[in-house]
């Protein structure tokens, strides 16, 4: 007999999809939360099931744990934990640990790309391309690779993930890896899945007014509170506003947080390590701890909310010849213009300030961290163009 207990989310439960498709009735899944992974591998442990092979993925056990795994092991115990994240390398100083966060080309693994060729090699599962499809699918979107590869069914497979219960979405995936020589969406899901785009697009836009800004360290976060589409919002939120280092998610009810980012200086696990959480470079996540609560709720509830960009202007655009302007809450305006080709300046009321940029958007990312300003719309620009005439020429 086997038993696997693996993660929640759409990677950890790709492993248990395998899982089913390789030994069928001979496996019991459970998936977990990670505090959770600890109390069900106690009770393997005290339960002294040395016939049956434990496999662990997308999730690493707590010291204890692992010293009690590394025991059970060697006095004939069979276990195997897969995982993929930097903060479990260590487990591969056990011969029942196999931690790889990229392969030989660079590429990033995930726990279901690991299983899959864990499987292969010890010919508890013959490769086919519905199952390969499927894999690269959950790999992509689990490392975010579908985001730079505008890979959408990647995408939309996570969004199926969280239409449906986990033993709907389970038993549909094992039955149609089984039977079908590619992967596919049937038609039902197809439109379902085009109205949920719509829905979390307006849900997108709700929590872009709700957005807050602060500096937390060495970084500038944005903090927004949310309880679904985690990903797509931090990612959206990350395109929106580049200035900001990482979004943080803030899922109150479920008392936890989530870590995303769009920029390669980044790290948000290395953020998430230190409320005990982990993930990836640029998508992590832990529980809100007190320090947390403190530092991401109490110290930022007070803040005002940032303001959007136009989006529809035709002449006050940002990287202008003539300037773009920004205003603030204060009223305060703000031009941003190139002196020559290699250099960009801002005004302040009119008025130069000393700092010179070498590119667009540092100058426009320093802007928004120091004063939180935002690009006017079109009438706002020209009426300030008409202003700064009649001076000129009062001067004159």
């Amino acid at each position: 007999m086997y038993r696997l207990l693996s993660h929640t989310d759409l990677d950890g439960v790709g492993c248990g999809i395998l899982a089913k498709l390789a030994f069928g009735k001979k496996v019991k899944v459970r998936y977990n939360s990670i505090s959770g992974l600890n109390h069900e591998v106690e009770r393997f442990l005290e339960a002294g099931e040395k016939n049956t092979f434990l496999l662990i993925t997308d999730l690493s056990v707590n010291q204890e744990n692992e010293r009690q795994l590394d025991r059970f092991y060697q006095k004939g115990g069979k276990v195997q934990l897969i995982d993929h994240h930097q903060t479990a390398l260590h487990f591969n100083e056990h011969e029942w640990g196999y931690v790889s966060v990229e392969d030989e080309s660079g590429r990033l693994n995930s726990a279901t790309s690991l299983f899959y060729e864990y499987l292969i090699k010890h010919e508890y599962l013959e490769p086919s391309n519905a199952v390969s499809e499927f894999v690269e699918l959950v790999r992509q979107y689990d490392t975010w690779e579908w985001e730079k590869n505008d890979n959408q069914e990647a995408l939309r497979l996570n969004s199926l993930f969280f239409l449906v219960s986990i033993d709907e979405f389970e038993e549909m995936m094992v039955s149609r890896l089984a039977t079908n020589d590619h992967f596919f969406f049937d038609e039902f899901e197809e439109r379902i899945l085009d109205m949920e785009e719509n829905k979390i697009e307006r849900y997108i836009r709700r929590k872009r007014r709700e957005l807050v800004q602060t500096p937390l360290g060495e970084y500038f976060a944005g903090v927004v509170y949310a309880e679904s589409n985690t990903s797509e919002l931090g990612n959206e939120l990350g395109k929106d506003y580049p200035h900001l280092d990482y979004i943080a998610i803030i899922n109150i009810g479920g008392k936890r947080m989530s870590f995303r980012t769009i920029h390669d200086h980044v790290d948000v696990s290395q953020v998430a390590g230190q409320f005990g959480g982990g993930g990836h470079a640029k998508a992590s996540g832990s529980l809100l701890t007190d320090e947390a609560y403190q530092q991401y709720v109490i110290e930022t509830f007070h803040l005002e909310p940032l303001r959007e960009d136009a989006k529809r202007n035709k002449h006050n655009l940002k990287k202008s010849s003539f300037g773009s302007l920004y205003e603030n809450r204060m009223e305060e305006t703000f031009l941003l213009y190139p002196v020559n080709e290699n250099e960009w300046a801002i005004e302040h009321n009119e008025v130069k300030m000393e700092e010179i940029f070498e590119t667009f958007e540092a100058a426009e990312s320093s802007l928004k961290r120091n004063f939180e300003a935002w690009l006017v719309k079109d009438d706002i620009f020209v009426s300030y163009l008409m202003d700064v005439v009649r001076k000129t020429k009062g001067k004159g």
